[in-house]
């Protein structure tokens, strides 16, 4: 066999861009390509000028890099026969790097190694937890921070058509949707649907779809996965649908499986869980998607279905060894999270629906998150998707408190906890909603969740923490950093009495159902109660927001 390494593309890119190396083999032999083959790479910034060859001998593998550090990075096989491998590197800094590759077969090491330019640019690059402020987020590249909004859209690499999926994706980007949960495994469906939505098989959508290859990718029910072998053309689509998400600034999360106790969703099972296929999964997951900056990992949904807590900690640290950028990295559960002191745990999530879901219930997060000593970022990450479940769990039932504008108030509650959350869209009408991101305007859902962001991207929502105390209403909900900001929201009309730093204030109410500010105007305090009339013409079912900040 003869193995060609070849630079894609320039020899420059831009900070938190990729940059890869193709690497082809001609007339290949393997049984298995993606068992046999081993691609290991090191990348290194440069730090002195120096004369540089390509092609170096097995024996000075590594000696061309002169850097103060080394990254070590995996490749992987993009091709059913082995004809073609790749690795791929994000810089994250600018710089010159130097790497190496080496290409490991049947005992036969074949390296390479080259340069290239990474060039400074705006991208925001990756998302990290704030570190002034742990319980929030922040841009690594811009240090801008990101209001969490997320939708689930689990199925959405069984849409068909890459032209639907970037649609699907503008629709979530202009209703500043900046986080999708997408699965990488189908759930391979029971009688033709998921989850009892009326959402089947049709020239636009399919469920069956997987990161495997499989026997018969046609039974939705018993696909017959190779867990050795990875469906290339799958995760070329894949990342097709990540990099379009990246030019939008949307992060998407890596659901490793999501409903995997049907029978035929996991070629793993309690037999072969946390052994080397199952690793080479995460593995070969890691190396294709990590040198994408807007991907998070989430190790499994709803890991007690399948796996025990002890293989959640091993497979998180595993994962995370995998990772030579550390994106962020959670796990879904139901209404605890068991993984808060745990080093691979960046964020905590959650899973507790309806009324239950709420403000009360995620300041309790917070409160046990803060007992710990170690401060992450909080989530609900599933606390209803809009009318669902319309039969079978619920049949003749109707579900007020899963309506769009039901959720769009427990999203304030939760916001106004000081954390985070993630909803769905409405999948009865059969186009997929919640399901796999597909939707058209008649669903409202996501256009009052957009208001929610344009209120507190107006303001340094990060700074303020909950605080009810503050007001004496027996509804409402506070954020304060006392003297500088007050966030207020009333889910019921009424004047706000706020315990205010004595001083002068500038003062907005905010319509949380248009998405439109009121008037601004003047607060004076200086008793230790200031009353706040609501603005006229309110409704006895409006809700409402106000803003004040330091004057």
């Amino acid at each position: 066999m003869q193995i060609t390494f070849v630079p894609v593309a320039h020899q420059a890119v831009a900070t938190y861009e990729m940059f890869e190396v193709a690497i082809h083999v001609d007339q290949p032999n393997f049984r298995n390509p993606f068992t046999e083959v081993e691609i290991i790479g090191q990348f290194g910034e440069d730090k002195e000028p120096f004369t540089f060859t390509h092609g170096l001998p097995d024996n000075q593998l590594g000696t061309a890099v002169n850097s103060d550090y080394l990254i070590p990075v995996d490749g992987f096989c993009d091709s059913a026969d082995g004809s073609l491998f790749r690795i791929r590197f994000m810089p994250r800094t600018a710089g010159r790097y130097q790497y190496t590759i080496a290409f490991q077969h049947d005992g036969v090491t074949t390296t390479y190694a080259g340069q290239f330019e990474a060039e400074s640019s705006t991208n925001r690059g990756l998302l990290r937890v704030d570190e002034a402020h742990p319980f929030h987020f922040v841009w690594e590249g811009t240090g801008e921070h990101y209001f969490y909004n997320t939708m689930t859209a689990y199925h959405m690499p069984g849409i068909r058509s890459d032209r639907e999926i970037e649609r699907v994706i503008d629709r979530f980007h202009r209703h500043k949707v900046n986080r999708l949960r997408v699965a990488l495994s189908s759930s391979r469906v029971r009688n033709a649907t998921a989850w009892f939505e009326p959402v089947y098989e049709s020239e636009e959508f399919t469920f069956n779809y997987g990161p495997w290859a499989a026997e018969r990718p046609d039974d939705a029910e018993n696909p017959g996965w190779d867990a050795t072998r990875f469906d290339t053309a799958y995760w070329q689509k894949l990342e097709r649908l990540v990099d379009y998400a990246r030019r939008k600034d949307v992060v998407i999360s890596i659901i490793m499986y999501v409903d995997a106790y049907r029978a035929g969703a996991d070629p793993y099972g309690k037999l072969l869980m946390g052994g080397l296929d199952e690793q080479r999964y995460y593995r070969y997951t890691a190396a294709r998607l990590a040198a994408f900056p807007n991907i998070m990992w989430d190790i499994t949904n709803e890991y007690r279905l399948i796996r025990p807590h002890e293989w959640v900690e091993r497979m998180g640290y595993f994962l995370k060894s995998c990772d030579p950028y550390h994106h962020l990295m959670t796990c879904h559960g139901h209404g605890t999270f068991e993984f808060r002191t745990s080093g691979w745990a960046d964020f905590a999530v959650y899973q507790c629906w309806d009324e239950n879901g709420g403000n009360s219930y995620m300041l309790n997060n917070r409160k046990q998150q803060l007992k710990t000593g170690r401060v992450i970022p909080q989530v609900n990450e599933e606390f209803g998707y809009e009318d669902h479940y319309p039969t079978a769990w619920g049949e003749g039932k109707v579900y007020p408190m899963r309506s769009a504008d039901t959720l769009r108030r427990r999203a304030w509650e939760i916001y106004m906890a000081g954390c985070y959350q993630a909803s769905g869209e409405y999948a009865g009408n059969g186009l997929g909603g919640w399901l796999n991101g597909r939707a058209d305007d008649s669903m409202k859902l996501c256009e009052g969740f957009s208001h929610i962001v344009t209120f507190f991207e107006s303001c340094e929502w990060w700074t303020a923490n909950p605080d009810n105390s503050l007001l004496s209403n027996e509804t409402g909900y506070c954020l304060a950093n006392p003297g500088h900001l007050y966030i207020v929201y009333t889910p019921a009309p009424h004047d706000v009495h706020l315990r205010l730093e004595t001083g002068k204030y500038h003062a907005v109410w905010f319509d949380p159902r248009s998405g439109r500010f009121d008037k601004p105007f003047i607060i004076e305090a200086s008793e230790p109660w200031t009353t706040v009339q609501a603005p006229a013409g309110m409704n006895a079912a409006d809700d409402f927001a106000l803003q004040i900040t330091q004057a």
